[in-house]
């Protein structure tokens, strides 16, 4: 099994290598970089959540004990990460929110996806689609309503709720998965040539977003952060899965499901993470930090969870 995780893994750690070796060597700017990112994060990563939301199937298998058990763990390590970074390391609110993000963003899709399917086979792998169909929604939902609530404390309620509705419909992101949404609802199609040219962009929006993290890791080194970077790592690949782990387990999740949420909650933060923090510029380096970490650290940890699991 850690060699299954080691091929996961590793072509991970090769893009985002290439990224960092380029931009070390000069071969690539800071600006080049900062283009990359902008095309991933407002238009290719919008694009591949409309279209996987898009086309998922909704009413497939979706145990409410199983999204219970998910994303009560998520939300506890949230809650977790703002706290430790704002009591035990004296960040400011919207730095303390952006390390709770890293807490909360699992991998679920790069690393979710095929570790689950290597382990248990891809008839196990129901639990992970409806997980995945709620995660964008729930943890950029949650995320940026409350460094929105943060960023506007002391002003009026609707003042408040004026801030927050437009922040969440004036992002990509979130257009990109009401999108998807609504053509999923409406059963509407795109145009074969609109589809193709989609899927051209798609191609590029998660191998794009991992080598402008690599080029991002040559401007933000973890010197300084790295309690905080420990923190994350700690709450994201052991916390939020041992709470996923008690509540399945308490709820009586069958099987399939109960291994499909445990492994998804053990999964390092997604380059979404460092999304979030560059979209509000916080906490940059820590969240870049986090997910390279976070990501060869779960070697280990994934292997222990497989180990628990059986």
């Amino acid at each position: 099994m850690l060699q299954t995780l080691i091929d996961v893994i590793l072509p991970v750690f090769l893009v985002i290598g290439s990224g960092y070796a380029v931009t070390r060597a000069g071969w690539f700017t800071p600006s080049h970089i900062d283009g990359i990112m902008k095309f991933t994060q407002w238009f290719a990563i919008p694009c591949l959540l409309f279209a996987a939301i898009a086309n998922l199937d909704l009413s497939a298998s979706f145990n409410p004990d199983l999204l219970i058990s998910f994303y009560s763990g998520a939300g506890i390590a949230f809650a977790l990460g703002i706290t430790g970074a704002r009591v035990l390391f004296k960040r400011d609110w919207e730095d303390s929110v952006a390390i709770g993000f890293c807490c909360l963003f699992s991998n679920s899709v790069l690393l979710g996806l095929p570790i689950t399917e290597r382990a248990y086979g891809a008839d196990s792998l129901v639990g992970n689609y409806a997980i995945i169909a709620l995660h964008s929604p729930f943890c950029y939902g949650l995320g940026i309503t409350t460094m929105e609530v943060v960023r506007n404390r002391g002003k009026s309620g609707g003042a408040l709720i004026k801030a927050v509705t437009k922040a969440m419909f004036s992002n990509t992101l979130i257009l990109g998965i009401s999108l998807g949404f609504l053509f999923n609802i409406t059963g509407w199609t795109l145009p074969g040539p609109v589809d193709d040219a989609l899927s051209l962009i798609i191609a590029a929006a998660l191998p794009g977003a991992l080598f402008a993290l690599g080029g991002v890791l040559v401007q933000y080194r973890p010197e300084g952060d790295l309690r905080a970077i420990g923190m994350v790592c700690l709450i994201a690949l052991m916390i939020h899965p041992a709470i996923t782990w008690a509540l399945g387990k308490s709820l009586s999740l069958p099987q399939d499901l109960f291994r499909s949420g445990v492994l998804t909650a053990a999964m390092a933060p997604g380059f979404n993470a460092y999304i979030f923090a560059n979209m509000y510029g916080r906490a940059k380096r820590v969240a870049a930090s986090s997910v390279l970490i976070a990501t060869g650290a779960s070697l280990i940890t994934t292997w222990i969870w497989l180990t628990v699991l059986g």
